[in-house]
């Protein structure tokens, strides 16, 4: 049986976080993800930690409810041919913030040459009922319009709507759903969530919300071999400690899939090289990277967080046996900040003081303002590498009004046969 809704707190637990599973291709549609709760969210909202919410009476009103929501693993089937067998297969992972530019995103994945013909695509941060993308159901809406199949986890039930600058958004939220999903061409079969406990509590700061990150398993059931596919989004207000036991806890569940077959995650891992659990240790921790060089940090830790800050992270999926250097474009970043850029900086003014913002402007003088992090990615065993090779899309965001905040990545992969 899975455990109450305890797991909402940022405690990090040390037994295995519930698992939801799904039978092949019977997974609800989203509309099993409407709930009631809203009429709580004025009273919810007065909590400042999930301690004191869990301790109260309303907790008691709304956990079945709460329970029930996370807990459920939606999907639907959109792919109207079977995939006949290709020697190579095709992988895109994308943080696509919230959806909200949902018509330039699904035009840019059935357009893109090397992304168009994907066979599985790894997204994060899809909505489902908040005003900030017009309340639409973007996991359903994103699938119609490539033709795939997809399985959708929800994350988090937000009591407001959104961060930054979707605090003041007119209008009102549906469902206030947000989570991850995975599409593929080919079914899905066996579907599940991994639950990963926060790094963070949810409930304190201006972005209230309910839930905890969950990564989406399924098999892909392709011509040839079928593998493994896992869409992972590990805490951003996380220490580099907290992600690494994320990352473990995936893999422990992992390893007892049946059948033992190739696996492939792809998500936004947020190895930013931060502790942003808290803002004092964000702060502190960039004043560290100042003192040790800011050209530095940027040319040699921020693209490559592997090689120090998040070595942990690494180095577990090397005793794994997983490969991760050659399944993603080396040093090649993710995400890019700029010192003018008015929706992060509004995002960030949510937890960091105003004063930071000068120091990180006189700090990135040098480098135009600017800086990037590289922080999406792929690893996977029982599978090589294919030409063109791994690249991150980055030519989409050049535009005056972008799509993500994150930049795609796209792999080419052969699954190797198992012995």
């Amino acid at each position: 049986m899975p455990p109450d809704m305890t797991v909402l707190s940022d405690k990090i637990r040390d037994d295995h976080p519930w698992e939801v599973k799904g039978m092949d291709n019977s997974l609800p549609g989203p509309e099993a993800l409407e709930h009631g709760l809203d009429i709580y969210f004025s009273r919810l909202r007065r909590f400042n930690s999930t301690r004191s919410l869990r301790a109260s009476s309303i907790y008691k009103e709304i956990q079945k409810e709460l329970h029930r929501v996370m807990s459920t693993v939606v999907g639907e089937q959109f792919s109207e041919h079977v995939v006949g067998s290709r020697h190579s297969l095709r992988a895109t992972a994308w943080n696509i913030e919230r959806g909200t530019a949902l018509e330039g995103i699904s035009q840019v994945l059935t357009t893109h040459p090397r992304m168009k013909d994907s066979d599985v695509l790894f997204l994060t941060e899809l909505d489902f009922g908040m005003v900030r993308s017009n309340n639409l159901c973007v996991p359903r809406e994103l699938a119609r319009r490539l033709g795939c199949n997809y399985a959708y986890s929800n994350c988090y039930i937000s009591l407001v709507k959104g961060s930054g600058l979707e605090y003041d958004v007119v209008g009102k939220n549906k469902w206030s759903l947000h989570g991850n999903a995975l599409f593929s061409r080919h079914p899905l079969r066996k579907v599940q969530s991994i639950a990963l406990p926060n790094g963070k509590d949810k409930m304190h700061g201006k972005e209230k919300r309910l839930g905890f990150q969950q990564a989406v398993a399924a098999l892909v059931d392709c011509p040839g071999t079928p593998f493994w596919a896992v869409t992972l989004h590990l805490d951003a207000h996380s220490s580099q400690r907290h992600r690494f036991r994320q990352m473990k806890l995936v893999l422990d569940r992992l390893e007892v899939l049946q059948p033992s077959l190739p696996i492939l995650i792809g998500g936004d891992w947020n190895t930013s090289t931060y502790n942003a659990k808290r803002a004092t240790w964000a702060i502190l921790g960039y004043v560290r990277r100042v003192l040790m060089g800011v050209q530095n940090v940027i040319d040699n830790h921020y693209p490559y967080p592997d090689r120090w800050f998040e070595r942990n992270l690494f180095q577990e999926l090397r005793k794994r046996g997983y490969d991760y250097e050659s399944l993603n474009q080396p040093g090649k970043c993710t995400l890019h900040y700029n010192v003018d850029d008015v929706a992060i900086n509004t995002n960030m003014g949510d937890w960091v003081p105003g004063w930071c913002f000068w120091f990180i402007r006189w700090a990135l003088q040098k480098s135009g303002g600017s800086c990037s992090l590289k922080l999406d990615w792929f690893t996977g065993r029982g599978l090589k590498v294919v030409q063109p090779g791994p690249a991150v899309i980055s030519n989409i965001q050049n535009r005056s009004d972008p799509l993500s905040d994150h930049d795609p990545i796209v792999l080419d992969f052969e699954l190797l046969k198992q012995s």
